[in-house]
């Protein structure tokens, strides 16, 4: 079975990534459409969609508990009592029939839970390397396909 979704623990991933929004707050909303933003375009390079979930305590007020910002990424704030880790855990559990989840935290126990429910675990760094990767892979691509058609639209002189 191939990999169906990526789940992102939200705040452990921008802790673990300090050159994400540099100068903004983790918590705050500006350090959040960031990680969105760049999850998005992630998810638009390796087709997977994502869920980044975030502990409802740093939602903003009058924001919805899951929201679709695009289509691919899907934005989770739990709910009062309930954690982060809370909703991972049951995504996993009931995504399993499906394929395979691969869930980004830097929470050990949280990483052992996923694996003995079937899904796949990621730290943040290794994550970070990945989307790097891929974003470097695609700028050599599209440097690749503009010099190509550069030279196939020139004028013989």
């Amino acid at each position: 079975m191939g990999l169906v979704r990526i789940l992102v623990d939200g705040f452990s991933l921008l802790h673990a990534w300090p050159d994400l929004a540099p100068g903004k707050a983790r918590h705050s909303a500006a350090a959040r459409d960031e990680l969105v933003y760049v999850l998005t375009q992630y998810s638009d390079a390796c087709g997977t969609p994502i869920s980044v979930v975030f502990d409802g305590a740093g939602a903003p007020p009058g924001v919805p508990k899951t929201e679709f910002d695009r289509q691919t990424v899907e934005v989770i704030y739990s709910r009062a009592g309930q954690t982060a880790d809370d909703i991972i855990e049951r995504v996993t559990h009931r995504m399993r029939p499906f394929g395979e989840v691969l869930v980004v935290t830097d929470d050990f126990a949280e990483r052992d839970t996923v694996i003995s429910l079937g899904g796949l675990a990621s730290s943040c760094d290794n994550f970070i390397r990945t989307i790097e990767a891929e974003f470097g892979e695609m700028n050599r691509a599209l440097q690749y396909h503009n010099l190509r058609e550069r030279t196939r639209f020139r004028r013989p002189k």
